[in-house]
């Protein structure tokens, strides 16, 4: 889902020395030369960019993220509802999702499925993969303007659904909701407002309910903010949706998105969301040490297939209850 630029970067000299980069079809890198996170700095060029590559920090391990994300003043947030395994480091810092390295991941905006989402988004690059690999963005205003009007419409009147199957495939509910305790699932699925059924094989099934156009709590913009595409079960590998669907049916997949109105999503949208996105791509590789910051709510995020050794941390934080986000429930 990602594109190669290697337009010439136009440096922008800041206070205290630091330099910032700026290149067509790039992500915006702030140069450092000391060891100090100038947060205000960060958080003006995030809210003018939605995304910053900071360089010159060094990281070189889980709790320097989290030492990051202090600096900046975010406040982490519990990894609920996760679609791949991660490592839990502490303090709100995560490994990056298990997904082949081989298969890249597709744009999305982490959480946006949650009734509470995370506002703001840390990935630190402890080592650098040999190639590919890069964590790449697109500017939820440029998709929303790009989308044909009719598709916008539709999921702006409508919404979308998240469907999920919890089943021996996939990720646990007890990993997905850290806890063996069905009645505290029970608890989390009627306080943030996902419908959920116990299937008589033991199995879980949720379905929430969300809007795909937000408004940004700080501008006012109107953003696409969904998962529509990338957890639409049409994005899985076709031999392994066959098998599933010959093994549980076609409504038990691990996961799928529908119109708000109940409707199968068509892959002609699929292919034209994704399409929009890649198009909307802007891209910096990684190197070890480096520092990216994310507006959540303004850009979405990708990950680009690769070789050789990747280890990536992510935190994500300060919390955000958009309003019309959470829609009527399916039942």
């Amino acid at each position: 889902m990602t594109a190669t630029y290697d337009g010439p970067a136009v440096p922008e000299t800041l206070g205290d020395g630091a330099e910032l980069l700026l290149g067509e079809g790039r992500t915006p890198v702030l140069r450092l030369t000391g060891p100090d996170l100038p947060a205000e700095t960060v958080h003006g060029l995030l809210a003018r960019h939605g995304a910053l590559l900071v360089r010159g920090l060094g990281l070189a391990a889980p709790a320097d993220l989290g030492r990051a994300a202090q600096a900046l003043g975010v406040t982490p947030m519990t990894e609920r509802e996760g679609f791949t395994g991660r490592t839990d480091f502490g303090d709100g810092v995560y490994g990056a999702s298990e997904w082949p390295a081989d298969e890249p991941m597709c744009m999305h905006h982490e959480r946006s499925y949650g009734d509470e989402v995370p506002g703001i988004a840390l990935f630190g690059c402890l080592t650098a993969p040999r190639s590919g690999g890069a964590t790449a963005v697109a500017d939820a205003r440029t998709v929303l303007a790009a989308l044909p009007a009719d598709l916008v419409e539709r999921f702006a009147r409508e919404g979308w659904r998240l469907a999920r199957n919890y089943r021996d495939i996939g990720v646990s509910w007890s990993a997905s909701f850290g806890t063996e305790d069905a009645a505290q699932v029970d608890a989390y699925c009627r306080a943030h407002a996902l419908d959920h059924e116990w299937l008589p094989d033991g199995s879980l099934r949720t379905v929430q309910h969300r809007a795909a156009v937000v408004h940004h709590p700080a501008t006012g913009e109107r953003l696409w903010f969904n998962q529509i595409a990338f957890l639409n079960e049409l994005t899985m590998d076709p031999a392994v949706r066959e098998y599933l669907v010959s093994l549980y049916g076609p409504d038990s997949l691990p996961f799928t998105t529908f119109h708000g109105d109940g409707e199968p999503v068509p892959a002609q949208v699929v292919e034209t969301i994704n399409e929009v996105y890649t198009a909307a791509t802007v891209r910096e590789p990684w190197q070890a040490g480096d520092l990216l910051v994310v507006d959540n709510l303004r850009m979405a995020h990708s990950r680009e297939a690769y070789e050789g050794d990747r280890e990536i941390v992510a935190l994500f934080g300060d919390p955000v209850r958009l309003d019309g986000h959470v829609l009527p429930s399916a039942t």
